[in-house]
């Protein structure tokens, strides 16, 4: 039974040997006495006032199991499993499953469905990976904007464009299935070990294309450019479903259509499906250059090759329970234009495996709830698509809307940053307050302040917005077993659904969704 001992911090200059050794000190055994020690997960600890050092947690196994139970006891060390995920497989094959989506959720749903034997149709409105790559590129150097082939949809999901950054708070077995499996379809093995993974834009799409071949190789099928269009609900139930004017048979229905799919959402209504408005949060990216990102945290070290590039999460919470923070940072990475829709302006965060831009972004945005936005169950989604519209207005076409963070503080658009953009197609200078309601751009600039006290680099930088895409505007409303209520073969999953916020939490609602379905049938 090994064992996992966490907390041992090491001056970032010491090798991961050290490491090892101050482990087995701190267990309080001799070298003799370790069969193995390997590591589980590696931090960095650069917080403003201490020494910048690596956090490890180690899997220690020893020569004698006795004194393995007695260490655990001695030290209160929780016992290492390795997260083995083998769902029954014999089970009657005959089901009609289909998958409506091919982000995360939809990719890991039909992985699991086709191991098992099952073989799931998916519908993708999107296109393959290779034709959203064009259109996407198309997009950005000028061409018009496909509505079905963007940054939102297509082959991947929305994560395929957003520096495949696999961090997420939920703490689930799966999580480590899920890494493990994106290792095995061609990821660097450090996302095993690191506790902020990612895989950058550039690789992740040959991984999203390996995990559809073995799906197709098990005898799964992946319809593109095919969108739902019409759901045939009789009796509480799905009998079938519409793409491109055919209608196909349906016994079990996987949605997953990621948060940007709302005329599926007005679709779902139409047919009765129960939807709720849920929180979400608007705001804007913002730009600064990487060195002064890594000089803010790591001080006179910046520059030392031994660091990663610097990243940040911050956070600052009103006493109305609404927050304004950090999220999805991208060190060395690009803002892009990230709309699903024409005549609308969205912005993301993206960066390369590499990470070697000179600009860092984050989205700086604060929390919404249906007491901003409306307590209909599309409410929320129209919110998020009027500042998308206006944004559009306020510049004329598809340059976005920005401000350096002096001038946005002092509501004069004159003052110009020094930084220049990464959003490829162009930014007019323009005032927030036209864009965003008060509430909002008050606590923004809140947040500017308080984290100008923490990170120096926050006093300066460039706005770019806006940013209102950051998880789902809706919840479809579902049951312990995850079916939809008032429809029993549906099962909505991922963030689309309103049950997950990243490419880790989607992937993972989507597995539980296939094992779900898998259960019902036995």
């Amino acid at each position: 039974m090994p064992l996992i001992i966490h907390q041992i911090k090491c001056p970032f200059t010491e090798s991961v040997d050290y490491a090892r050794k101050k482990a087995v000190r701190a267990l309080g055994v001799s070298d003799g006495s370790v069969k193995s020690i390997n590591v589980y997960k590696c931090s960095l600890d650069a917080r403003r006032g201490r020494e910048i050092s690596n956090v490890y947690s180690f899997i220690v196994e020893l020569f004698d199991k006795r004194q393995e139970t007695a260490v655990a006891s001695r030290l209160g060390l929780s016992v290492y499993s390795d997260e083995v995920f083998a769902p029954e497989t014999n089970l009657p094959k005959d089901n009609r499953i289909v998958v409506a989506g091919f982000g995360p959720a939809g990719m890991f749903a039909s992985l699991v469905l086709a191991r098992a034997g099952y073989k799931p149709l998916v519908l993708e409105r999107g296109s393959k990976m290779e034709d959203r790559i064009k259109a996407v590129d198309s997009f950005w150097n000028g061409g018009m904007l496909d509505e079905n082939a963007n940054v939102q949809f297509g082959e991947g999901g929305a994560g395929t464009f957003s520096d495949g950054k696999l961090t997420t708070r939920i703490k689930d077995p799966l999580c480590r299935v899920v890494l493990k499996e994106l290792v095995y379809f061609g990821a660097d093995e450090h996302i095993l070990t690191s506790a902020k993974p990612h895989i950058g834009t550039d690789k992740i799409r040959a991984i999203v294309v390996n995990i559809r071949k073995e799906i197709k190789s098990l005898g799964g099928n992946i319809l593109f450019d095919s969108p739902l269009d019409g759901l045939n609900v009789k009796n509480g139930r799905i009998s079938g479903v519409y793409s491109k004017g055919r209608e196909i048979q349906v016994d079990k229905l996987i949605l997953s259509i990621g948060h940007s799919a709302r005329d599926t959402f007005e679709l779902l209504l139409r047919s009765g499906v129960v939807i709720e408005p849920k929180p979400f949060s608007v705001g804007a990216r913002i730009e600064h250059l990487q060195c002064d990102v890594d000089l803010s945290l790591y001080g006179s070290l910046a520059g030392d090759k031994r660091l990663p590039r610097g990243e940040y999460q911050l956070s600052h919470r009103f006493s109305d329970g609404s927050a304004v923070y950090t999220f999805c940072m991208c060190p060395g990475g690009y803002v892009v234009p990230a709309q699903s829709e024409r005549n609308s302006v969205l912005t993301n965060g993206m960066s390369l495996s590499s990470r070697d831009g000179k600009n860092a972004n984050a989205a700086l945005v604060v929390s919404v709830t249906p007491g901003d936005f409306g307590t209909n169950a599309l409410d929320g989604v129209r919110f998020a698509q009027s500042l998308e519209k206006k944004a559009f207005d306020m510049t004329g076409g598809y340059e976005a809307p920005c401000m350096s963070v002096k001038g946005f503080i002092n509501d004069d658009v004159t003052i110009k940053s020094e930084i220049k953009p990464t959003y490829n197609r162009g930014v007019i200078y323009s005032n927030f307050s036209d864009l965003f309601p008060k509430t909002i751009t008050d606590k923004m600039k809140t947040g500017l302040d308080r984290f100008s006290k923490k990170m120096r680099c926050f006093s300066d930088g460039l706005l770019t917005a806006p940013e209102t895409r950051t998880s789902s505007p809706v919840r479809i409303v579902r049951k312990d077993d995850m079916t939809a209520l008032g429809i029993e073969n549906l099962y909505p999953a991922g963030e689309g659904a309103g049950y997950a916020g990243g490419i880790m939490s989607a992937a993972v609602d989507g597995i539980k969704a296939a094992v779900k379905i898998m259960q019902c049938i036995r």
